[in-house]
């Protein structure tokens, strides 16, 4: 009996079929649908050729960053990261990640009620299990607050931001899947070797790093040093491996989460 391939083959060895552009994101992104053997799977590709240069991110490319928050994701077993890959599309050599079916995305179906993951709610009706951010005004002048849920999956995807550096986790980058996990996606901007921490995942702020997660560090900061720091050097140099390393060991020396400065403490638009 013939085996039907599973979605992440597909998506390794399938045919590319471009559905249509994403037209907000900043760089050529599009979606598409990866076919091998009957098995279709949806996926977002982001051509290397469609790259904007960034001038603080001179080295590599955005898609090997892509592919190096991934694998860090991996190792760490939190499943943060859709599975992502770099192969050849229509348009070159680029990255491909696994598409996060939503709530709500197909015709017919409802999306989950209350709050998103990450969402603004009126300043004076904070919802149950969710940590505030900051205050604002939306474009009507009312007070609205920023806030995010008080859960495990996103307390994880905070200090895996704090791991990578990462520079840009807007709340829309933040997507709850049908399948009930809650992803962090678009994660070109990461992996410097200066602090660009730039995150709505604030509320955590000043609180302990438990023992469970720390181990879990732990586990990177020996990695780093084996096939997983030779896997990140294909993609970035070995100054932001070291740099990754060292933040690793910054949090197992002090596991207290980081806080937001005057710089840029979110990214914006925060959305």
């Amino acid at each position: 009996m013939t085996r039907k391939p599973d979605d992440r083959e597909a998506l390794r060895r399938g045919e590319l079929t471009v559905l249509g552009r994403i037209r907000s994101a900043s760089n050529a992104t599009f979606l598409c649908e990866s076919t091998l053997d009957g098995t279709g799977v949806h996926c977002v590709y982001k051509p290397i050729a469609g790259e904007q240069p960034l001038w603080d991110f001179p080295h590599g490319t955005l898609a090997g960053r892509e592919l190096g928050a991934y694998l860090v994701s991996t190792h760490l077993g939190w499943n943060i990261v859709p599975y992502t890959i770099i192969r050849h599309g229509p348009a070159g050599p680029g990255m491909l990640q696994l598409w996060v079916d939503q709530p709500g995305d197909a015709a017919g179906s409802d999306p989950v009620p209350g709050p998103d993951p990450v969402d603004l709610v009126p300043a004076d009706r904070m919802p149950a299990g969710y940590l505030p951010v900051l205050r604002a005004y939306d474009y009507a002048g009312e007070p609205v607050s920023l806030v995010h849920a008080d859960d495990i999956r996103l307390w994880r995807m905070a200090v895996f931001d704090v791991l990578i550096n990462n520079a840009d986790r807007k709340g829309g980058h933040v997507l709850r899947g049908v399948d009930g996990g809650i992803y962090g996606v678009d994660h070109g901007v990461c992996l410097h070797v200066e602090d660009k921490l730039r995150t709505v995942l604030w509320g955590w702020a000043g609180k302990p790093v438990d023992d469970s997660t720390l181990d879990k560090v732990a586990t990177l900061v020996d990695a780093l040093v084996g096939p997983l720091g030779d896997a990140l050097a294909e993609h970035i140099t070995s100054a932001e491996i070291a740099a990754l390393r060292l933040r690793a060991r910054a949090l197992l020396d002090n596991p207290v989460m980081p806080g937001p400065d005057r710089r840029r403490p979110i990214p914006w638009p925060a959305f």
